[in-house]
């Protein structure tokens, strides 16, 4: 029964997904999407004119980063790992601590943080404003010169397009296109990921996040002292906790974890089998949490191996840098 439940919420997000996508360089800009991956890969959005959206957010690695903390102008460094922009369009909360509800607003904080693009939103408007092609493009597009809502609607417009493709093998099984797409292997970590190891009651639903905030244990309030969502919501409750990142193309996301600790999915598995290993005295663990997993190396195994199975196979990434 679970399994038929489990296939339908895939369906669904399937069906609710955009499969087409594909990044090309000097393509016409004829709609919203279109400009606003303009905006996205121009570094006319940053102070120094050094660095671009795509500059953290790497296509070729599903519009993550390779590092644990990203450089923003000036070699300044961020203090959370950069997260995938992959498969937002029906998220409720944005960035690690959920500060803001909307692709809109989500675009425009790392264009003002001091450590990241570091530049004034007006001025950005007003350099948008005094692009030759981009007074072109809004007025053909919007019918309006560049402004500080439009400009962040194609932002958000473009990131909604980012969107799996349907092709990853997990995806193929599920759907029976291809009822051997799936290994043995696989299968053994599917059925742990959704049973035993517990792993799909936080990252359930077609993109694998419930786009909720839990705490694993990274906290110790010591050592460990990123607090989360209480920085945002100063609710005890959320003392350590972080947005559930969706699993899609996790392979090609490392480094993992809100602050890029772990360089390999081996070693995210290996502190999700026993997280006191890495943190012993963690604040606020989640209940999921509280008692390790201890899995076996062949578990690990085919954990790691039910993970690849959730890359996109035909999704063209293409870094223009």
């Amino acid at each position: 029964m679970r399994k038929q439940f489990v296939i339908i919420i895939f369906i669904l997000g399937i069906f609710l997904s955009s499969f087409t996508r594909q990044e090309k360089s000097n393509k016409p800009v004829q709609s919203k999407a279109d400009l606003g991956e303009e905006l996205f890969f121009d570094k006319i959005l940053s102070l120094d004119h050094s660095i671009a959206c795509a500059s953290c957010h790497k296509p070729e690695f599903a519009f993550a980063d390779t590092v644990a903390f990203s450089k923003g102008v000036g070699d300044s460094i961020g203090i959370r790992n950069t997260p995938s922009l992959m498969n937002l369009a029906f998220g409720d909360y944005f960035f690690y601590d959920g500060r803001v509800a909307s692709l809109e607003e989500q675009a425009l904080v790392p264009i003002e943080n001091p450590i990241e693009m570091h530049l004034d939103f007006a001025t950005a408007v007003a350099r948008v404003q005094a692009s030759p092609d981009y007074q072109k493009y809004f007025k053909e597009i919007y019918d309006s010169k560049p402004d500080s809502s439009n400009i962040l609607d194609a932002l958000a417009v473009f990131q909604k397009t980012l969107e799996s493709d349907g092709s990853a093998p997990h995806d193929l099984w599920v759907t029976d296109t291809d009822p051997n797409a799936l290994t043995e292997s696989q299968l053994r970590g599917r059925d742990i990921f959704i049973e035993d190891g517990k792993c799909f009651d936080c990252h359930f639903g077609p993109f694998f996040t419930g786009d909720e905030f839990r705490n694993i244990g990274l906290y110790d309030g010591l050592e460990w002292k990123d607090e989360g969502r209480f920085s945002i919501s100063k609710d005890s409750s959320d003392l350590g906790k972080f947005k559930t990142p969706g699993l899609r193309n996790v392979a090609l996301t490392a480094p993992y974890m809100h602050d890029g600790r772990f360089e390999t999915l081996e070693e995210v598995i290996d502190f999700y089998s026993n997280p006191y290993d890495f943190v012993a005295n963690p604040i606020n663990i989640d209940p999921l949490m509280i008692n390790p997993m201890n899995f076996t190396k062949e578990e690990k195994t085919d954990l790691l191996n039910f993970l690849h199975s959730l890359t996109d196979q035909t999704y063209v990434f293409q870094n223009r840098n």
